[in-house]
């Protein structure tokens, strides 16, 4: 039988049944898009979140008729507190970009705990202090943190449920580094009594009831975003990586039940992670991440104007044969893996007379990929382990110039996915096989079906040569505001 998914991402909730034949059928979409009161500060409407999650939810059973399990991914670490009683969110929920905590983290760098802004562990400090400044309501147990996965639990369930899977769980900040259990360390540092906190569960394995939903089928499936894209692209054996380009872009790695050695980040810059859990054994993994992605494509579109959207940049881009020497360092947000440097802002070296629209094009499609070749560098330094091929979803995976640029940065074969958005796919594998729509992880692994494969044609030779180029832009890239890269999370 199928599996119901409900998909939230940074900026709109998606529901979609998926067949045992792991087609995506009757999707069903609602935009909730966060709010930016003050620079820095990124808020969402956990009450709108929910009313989302419950329509298309509905729509797409009406749709789909009855369903085995249901699903859920999410965007990570985004940080809602609610009410128990009442279940009414006490606070706007405060998003995974928010920047408010900053100060509060390096704070505890210097007392020797390491906690980037961008976790949860500071988001529920942060509310808390707000809300319940002296702690009681939160040592009563009539205040409930979640990330969204819980949330979403939570209001399908009725209430009933107030749990998160370990995926998400070590994302928060929150977590032991070797994935047993809440930190009391980091608890005890932020004031956080752990009667807020959900249970962890597995990421696939029934947890509870969709009780709000016709049937009552059981919640099966839950994941991060960036994990259940893994499992969604069929990485589940030890080396299979798949990279997302959206408007970042993330690489995530494969590593099987071993642990990574690093425990907040490896010599080439890549976050060990919880890949999945599934009978209390735990999948591990590594992540690279590149903090612009779409939105230099964006950037294009919106600031300059070069293209009008952004299917345009493949066909203009396809207008030169090659970008001229000229090298974009896609770093408007600074850089993440494998430096980490905050202050390194976007570059663009080799300008002439003669650049016009199209090289431009080019260069900023070619220095995503470069960049997505750091990352597929990064992982397979880090983790030890070749990545033979390269999977890939998101928004620019349908851009056919920047996925060739990829192949031939990367020197691997670049194979596309079957759906833009994975993440749907790998929430309904974890529900499938919590049910027994799919048997285990090797069945999943051999549904991978890719659209396309990109193989690059260049010499090793060539592809050293442009490494080289686009390597020395980017190090103009780096430093360029020396205080914020002086930052370290």
């Amino acid at each position: 039988m199928s599996i119901l998914v409900v998909d939230v991402g940074t900026s709109g909730v998606r529901a979609a049944v998926v067949h045992p034949d792991a087609s995506v059928v009757h999707v069903h979409h609602v935009p909730v898009l966060p709010d930016t009161p003050f620079p820095g500060l990124v808020e969402f409407d956990a009450t709108a979140l929910a009313a989302a999650v419950s329509g298309v939810a509905a729509r797409s059973l009406a749709a789909g008729g009855p369903v085995e399990a249901v699903g859920i991914a999410d965007q990570r670490a985004s940080t809602i507190v609610w009410d128990r009683s009442t279940g009414v969110p006490v606070a706007p929920g405060i998003g995974w970009q928010d920047l408010r905590t900053v100060g509060t983290c390096l704070e505890l760098q210097g007392r020797g705990i390491r906690v980037p802004p961008n976790a949860s562990a500071t988001k529920v400090a942060a509310i808390l202090d707000q809300v319940d400044p002296d702690r009681g309501r939160a040592e009563r147990g009539e205040l409930a943190f979640g990330t969204v996965d819980t949330w979403v639990a939570w209001v399908l369930s009725g209430g009933a449920l107030h749990v998160t899977d370990a995926s998400n769980a070590g994302i928060t900040g929150l977590l032991h580094a070797d994935g047993t259990g809440w930190s009391p360390a980091v608890l005890e540092a932020l004031n956080i009594p752990e009667a807020v906190l959900p249970t962890i569960v597995d990421s696939s394995g029934a947890v509870g009831e969709a009780g709000t939903l016709p049937g009552a089928p059981p919640i099966a499936g839950l994941a991060g975003d960036q994990q259940a894209s893994l499992i969604g692209q069929g990485c589940t054996r030890p080396g299979q990586a798949k990279a997302t380009f959206g408007t970042g872009g993330m690489l995530d790695q494969c590593l099987g039940p071993a642990r990574p050695a690093a425990t907040v980040r490896g010599p080439a810059g890549t976050i060990p992670i919880i890949a999945w859990r599934r009978g209390a054994t735990t999948t591990w993994g590594i992540e690279a991440v590149m903090l612009s992605a779409g939105t230099c494509v964006e950037w294009l579109r919106d600031d300059l104007g070069i293209v009008t959207d952004a299917a345009e940049s493949a066909a203009l881009a396809s207008q030169c044969e090659d970008s001229g020497d000229v090298w974009f360092v896609p770093a408007l947000l600074g850089l993440g893996t494998p430096v980490w440097d905050f202050g390194a802002r976007g570059t663009l070296t080799g300008l002439t007379r003669g650049t016009g629209r199209p090289e431009l094009a080019r260069a900023v499609l070619e220095g995503v990929a470069h960049r997505g070749a750091d990352l597929l560098e990064a992982a397979e330094a880090d983790s030890g382990l070749p990545i033979a091929a390269l999977r890939v979803d998101g928004g620019m995976s349908s851009n056919p110039v920047f996925t060739r640029a990829l192949a031939e940065a990367c020197g691997r074969p670049v194979e596309i996915s079957p759906v833009v958005e994975a993440t749907t796919l790998g929430a309904a594998f974890l529900a499938g096989m919590a049910v027994g729509t799919w048997s285990d992880e090797d069945e999943v692994a051999d549904t991978w079906a890719p659209r396309t494969v990109v193989e690059p044609i260049r010499t090793a030779a060539q592809r050293a040569a442009d490494r080289s180029r686009w390597l020395e832009a980017r190090s103009r890239a780096e430093r360029t505001i020396p205080e914020l890269s002086g930052l370290d999370f």
